[in-house]
C-alpha cells in the first residue's frame, strides 16, 4: 500500500514536471523544445532499463525527473535569472525528499560538455547520471543531432560553413561558451564528433557508434557537394 501510494506521488510529481517543461521552453527554437526533452526522457529510461536500473523504483524516478528537468534554466536561453531556480523550486515544491533532491540537481549541474572540457566533467558517476547524460548526448548526435545542429545554428545566423574559418579543436570551457563567429559545420568537429568517446554507460556507447557513423557519412557528403564534386 506505501509503495502504490508512492508510485502515485511519482506520476503526478512527473506530470507536473512535463507541465513545467511545456511552459519553460516554450519559445525555444526547436533543438531544445519539449520535443528534445521527450526524446532524452525516453532514451534515459531506455538505457536506465539496459544496465539494469529498472529493479530500483528510486533510480529510475531519479532518471525520469532529472531528464525531464535538465535544460529548464539551460544558460543558452535564460530570458530572466530566476529561471536558474525554477528546477529547484520545483523539488521543493513537489516534496522530493532531500537525498533524492540532490541526486537530480547533481546530475543536472554535471551534465554540460563546458563542464567536461574545464575539467570539472564528473570522474566519479552514479548509474543515474551516466544514463541521463548519455541520453541527452545521443539526442546530439546522428540523424536527430544533425537535424538540432543546424536548426540552433540557422536560430543563431550562423553561416553554414565557410573554409577560411577553422574548428578549434582544442576548446576551453570560456571560448565554448563565447558566442564568437563560428559556423555550423564546425560545431561537428568541436563538440558533436567528440561525444561518442565520451558516452558513460556500455548502453550509450552500443548505440552512439551508429549514430556517430551517421554523422561521418553525412558530412562527407557534405563538403564534396560544398566543393561541387558530387
Amino acid at each position: 500500500m506505501v509503495r502504490e501510494i508512492h508510485e502515485m506521488a511519482s506520476r503526478d510529481a512527473v506530470k507536473r514536471a512535463e507541465q513545467l517543461v511545456e511552459r519553460a521552453m516554450k519559445g525555444n527554437d526547436a533543438s531544445h523544445d519539449a520535443a528534445h526533452v521527450w526524446r532524452v526522457r525516453d532514451l534515459a529510461l531506455s538505457l536506465a532499463r539496459e544496465e539494469g536500473l529498472s529493479s530500483n523504483h528510486h533510480s529510475m524516478e531519479i532518471v525520469e525527473l532529472a531528464a525531464l528537468l535538465h535544460d529548464i534554466g539551460d544558460y543558452k536561453y535564460l530570458r530572466d535569472p530566476s529561471e536558474e531556480k525554477l528546477v529547484e523550486n520545483f523539488l521543493e515544491e513537489e516534496g522530493i525528499e532531500d537525498s533524492k533532491k540532490i541526486k537530480i540537481l547533481n546530475i543536472i549541474k554535471g551534465m554540460g560538455f563546458k563542464d567536461e572540457l574545464s575539467g570539472l566533467g564528473n570522474h566519479e558517476f552514479s548509474p543515474e547520471f551516466g544514463v541521463v547524460q548519455d541520453a541527452d548526448r545521443l539526442d546530439a548526435i546522428g540523424a536527430i543531432g544533425i537535424a538540432r545542429c543546424f536548426t540552433f545554428g540557422g536560430n543563431r545566423n550562423r553561416v553554414l560553413h565557410d573554409p577560411a574559418i577553422q574548428p578549434r579543436l582544442d576548446l576551453s570551457k570560456e571560448q565554448y561558451m563565447k558566442k564568437e563567429e563560428q559556423t555550423t559545420v564546425n560545431h561537428f568537429h568541436e563538440k558533436l564528433l567528440k561525444l561518442k568517446d565520451l558516452m558513460k554507460t556500455k548502453a550509450g556507447q552500443r548505440r552512439a557508434e551508429k549514430r556517430h557513423k551517421f554523422m561521418e557519412e553525412f558530412l562527407k557528403e557534405f563538403y564534396e557537394e560544398w566543393d561541387g564534386r558530387a
